[in-house]
């Protein structure tokens, strides 16, 4: 995708997410989006328009790697199933940086679309971008705190597989059980292998 065009996407993005608050519900359901990854660095092409979004959920339901309850109609809404997009989700009560997303700028918000941050990445003004961005919450999830949870979800979801209740719950808009059962190992593996990535402390090397 070439970077105009790439623009041009968090644009309309930034747009639909604002569509999302007609939605009726006690609370928003998206809270905030932000961009990460080469777009932030003017690369041209990129290969994906890489997107997080913050859910109104609690951390546990927003495991690394899954699909939390109710995001299939957010995908269909948002379009992010048309390709040229990577997307993530995030609770809002974890920060939104980890091991995977890094020195992510918000573009949406429940204020509206930060305009300023879309103008500044529309003119390559980089510089400017980081400026105008609101700060995000201070440091990146960690691992092991992400690990365990992923663990507990990939549990969760392989004690429930078989259950019809279940199943008929976690099939709808394009995705089956598998889809699930598959997100679940494979963000666990994901953080375990950025687990094993951690320098031990001397005193537990040594022993």
């Amino acid at each position: 995708m070439r970077y105009r065009r790439a623009v041009e996407r968090l644009r309309q993005l930034a747009q639909a997410c604002e569509q999302t608050r007609r939605v009726p519900a006690d609370e928003p359901f998206l809270r905030a989006a932000h961009v990460f990854g080469d777009l932030l660095a003017g690369a041209d092409p990129i290969d994906h328009l890489e997107i997080v979004l913050v859910l109104n959920l609690p951390p546990d339901e927003v495991t690394w790697g899954s699909h939390p309850p109710g995001t299939a109609w957010l995908v269909d809404f948002l379009r992010l199933d048309k390709g040229g997009v990577a997307y993530w989700w995030r609770s809002h009560l974890d920060p939104v940086e980890n091991h995977r997303i890094h020195d992510p700028v918000r573009f949406w918000s429940l204020d509206g679309p930060d305009r300023d941050v879309l103008d500044a990445l529309a003119e390559r003004r980089f510089d400017r971008v980081r400026e105008v961005a609101p700060r995000p919450q201070e440091g990146a999830a960690p691992v092991a705190g992400e690990l365990q949870a992923a663990l507990d979800h990939l549990r969760a979801v392989r004690d429930s597989y078989w259950d019809r209740q279940w199943r008929r719950r976690h099939r709808g808009l394009g995705r089956y059980p598998e889809h699930h059962l598959w997100e679940a190992v494979e963000g666990y593996l994901d953080l375990l292998d950025e687990h094993g990535k951690i320098p031990l402390p001397p005193e537990s090397a040594e022993g």
